[in-house]
C-alpha cells in the first residue's frame, strides 16, 4: 500500500512539473507579480498602507498593463489574485490567474504601461471577484486607493469600496481609477498552471488546490507581510479605528 501511494505521488508530481516546464510563461507571470509586490511592500511610506493590506481579503497584481493595447487592440493585461482561506480569515491560499481589460487611462497616467495592484476588501468583493467576468464600478465597487503609512486620509468612498486600486509608474505607486475596466478569470492559464480545468472560485474560495511551485514566492510574501486579517468579525470593511487597530498592529509586529 505504501509503495502504491509513493508511486502515485511520484507520477502526479512528475506530471505537474512537466506541465510547468512546458508553460514557463505562467511561472514568469507569477514571478513578475512577486517582484511588483516586493517593491510595494518595501516602501510603506509610498505604497499601500499596512492596515489596508491587513484588512484585505484578496490581493491582485497585474504586471505591465499597457495603455496602447487596451486602446488599439482591446486586449487584456494578465496577472494573478491571491485570497485568504476560510472566507478571508485564514492564511493566504493558492493564486488564480486573471485578465484585466477595457481600461481607459486617459490623462490619469500619461504613460504607455503601468503595473496594477488591487485590494479586495470584503466578502462581497470576493464574490464579485470569482465571477466569470466582472465590471469594476458595476459588479464590484472600486475606488482609488489611498497611499502612505496610514489610511487616515482615506475618503468615505474608499472606505466603503469593495476594491481599492493602485498603479505603479517609474517605480512610484499611486491610487488610480479603474472604473469600467473588465476583470475576468484566465481559464486557460489556470488550466495550464494546475493541470486540469478549474475555476477561480475553487482556487480562491474553496481552497481545492495546493499552491504550485511557481506561486509560492508570491504567497509567502503575503504571509510574511500580512499574516493575519485584522478586520472586524463581521468582515465588512470599516474606517480605520486609530487606537484599537494600531494596538493590534504593534502587537503583531512585536
Amino acid at each position: 500500500m505504501k509503495v502504491s501511494v509513493f508511486l502515485i505521488t511520484v507520477l502526479v508530481t512528475g506530471s505537474f512539473n512537466a506541465s510547468a516546464q512546458k508553460n514557463p510563461k505562467y511561472a514568469q507571470r507569477l514571478e513578475a507579480c512577486s517582484v511588483i509586490l516586493t517593491e510595494l511592500l518595501r516602501t510603506p511610506d509610498q505604497g499601500i498602507p499596512q492596515e489596508l493590506l491587513d484588512r484585505a481579503e484578496c490581493v491582485g497584481v497585474i504586471p505591465g498593463a499597457k495603455k496602447v493595447a487596451f486602446v488599439v487592440g482591446g486586449s487584456y493585461a494578465r496577472g494573478a489574485f491571491v485570497c485568504r482561506k476560510n472566507n478571508g480569515k485564514g492564511p493566504w491560499g493558492a493564486p488564480a490567474m486573471y485578465m484585466l481589460g477595457g481600461i481607459n487611462f486617459g490623462l490619469q497616467i500619461g504613460l504607455r504601461s503601468a503595473d496594477m495592484v488591487l485590494l479586495v476588501m470584503n466578502p462581497k468583493g470576493m464574490n464579485g471577484l470569482v465571477r466569470t467576468k466582472s465590471k469594476l464600478g458595476a459588479d464590484i465597487s472600486a475606488a482609488i486607493g489611498p497611499k502612505g503609512r496610514t489610511a487616515e486620509a482615506a475618503t468615505d468612498i474608499s472606505m466603503r469600496a469593495e476594491m481599492l486600486t493602485y498603479s505603479r509608474t517609474h517605480g512610484l505607486f499611486a491610487g488610480v481609477s479603474l472604473e469600467g475596466a473588465m476583470l475576468k478569470q484566465d481559464d486557460k492559464a489556470n488550466r495550464k498552471l494546475y493541470g486540469r480545468k478549474i475555476t477561480a472560485k475553487e482556487i480562491l474560495l474553496r481552497g481545492r488546490v495546493a499552491t504550485p511551485a511557481a506561486g509560492r514566492k508570491l504567497v509567502s510574501l503575503l504571509r510574511k507581510y500580512s499574516p493575519k486579517n485584522i478586520s472586524d468579525a463581521s468582515n465588512s470593511y470599516q474606517p480605520f479605528h486609530r487606537d484599537r487597530d494600531k494596538v493590534a498592529l504593534l502587537r503583531r509586529r512585536d
